[in-house]
């Protein structure tokens, strides 16, 4: 069997404004999917697990680590794109601005990472690790729109939402061919 690269994005998690956006947590039902997705037979080949070094994605790859007796090793280039700029912004105004990110890839909105900067770290990020990672199956533990960039780099088409997660809430997962980085399986949610 083909080593793969599995792509799983953090499920939902505790907003609050007050509280900068990479440290928020997993909510409660957040930890409840990633716990029942952690015994997923899809995960049995996994022999290493990276993720961003934002919060939620550090707990859920803990939830996928912990059962296998892995370490999660952290990775800041598996971040989401840069937000800083803007910090939190409420659903009404983000979610126009996440349209602007990805319809317009060249071009900094109010102050994010671009998308194409982002999908070309992502990538980056990939195939370092991949090359250092221990035979069999990887699990990154990523965010979705960064993860959306990198389907579609591997799709081989450009900068589209189209190609991001099922679920709004997150917690989805595709897998690829780990050795040519192939053409991904359909996202499916956990």
């Amino acid at each position: 069997m083909t080593d793969r690269a599995i792509f799983l994005t953090h499920e939902e998690v505790e907003i609050d404004p007050d509280v900068p956006v990479p440290d928020w947590g997993l909510s409660v039902e957040g930890v409840a999917r990633h716990t029942r997705f952690a015994a997923n037979s899809a995960l049995d080949g996994v022999r290493a697990i990276y993720a961003s070094t934002e919060r939620k994605a550090r707990e859920a790859a803990a939830l996928m680590a912990d059962p296998r007796g892995l370490t999660v090793r952290m990775q800041a280039d598996l971040g989401e794109n840069d937000r800083s700029a803007t910090g939190y912004l409420p659903p009404e105004l983000f979610w126009p601005v996440v349209d602007q990110f990805f319809a317009e890839p060249d071009r900094s909105v109010r102050g994010w990472e671009t998308a194409r900067d982002a999908q070309r770290r992502i990538g980056r990020a990939i195939r370092a690790l991949s090359d250092r990672a221990p035979a069999g199956d990887i699990l990154f533990v990523a965010h979705g729109g960064v993860v959306a960039l990198l389907r579609c780099a591997l799709l081989g088409i450009e900068i589209t939402r189209s190609q991001g997660q099922p679920h709004p809430g997150g917690g989805c997962w595709f897998a690829f061919d780990r050795a040519d980085g192939g053409t991904p399986t359909e996202w499916s949610a956990i």
